[in-house]
């Protein structure tokens, strides 16, 4: 199946893994509210049990320099793209409200992104994540 839109998320190459789990995570989370109608149906296992929805299309993870993210993030704003952010001050925080605040506080043309999320038109958002190659 093709999808006429293309989600995509970029986490930056050298984190720890737990980091990179973390980031991807979020960015799935921030992907998910800004675009509910991404959500499949509710799962139901063969014993009738509810599971709960999960996304509706394939999520493209890519490993990025600090050079490719900020690329993607100029390309992002460019191209109007739905898109979700962490940077780097989010890992010293313990909650949202102070996650938005160290958000907030980054340079907004260049912040520390450590992980950018995607969504848009399939070539759209493959000219954005361009020069990042899928996640190993």
């Amino acid at each position: 199946m093709q999808f006429e839109t293309k989600v995509a998320i970029l986490v930056l190459e050298d984190l720890a893994v737990w980091q990179k789990l973390n980031v991807t995570a979020f960015l799935a989370t921030g992907m998910a509210g800004a675009a509910p109608e991404m959500m499949g149906e509710p799962y139901e296992d063969a014993a009738g049990r509810a599971h709960a929805r999960l996304f509706g299309q394939p999520i493209m993870i890519f490993a990025a320099t600090p050079e490719v993210l900020a690329r993607a993030w100029r390309q992002s704003i460019e191209r109007d793209l739905t898109r979700a952010a962490y940077v780097r001050a989010m890992f010293s925080t313990g909650h949202d409200a102070a996650n938005r605040e160290a958000f907030r506080a980054e340079n907004a043309e260049a912040p520390d992104l450590v992980g950018l999320a995607l969504r848009g038109p399939r070539k759209e958002v493959d000219k954005a994540v361009k020069g990042a190659s899928l996640h190993p």
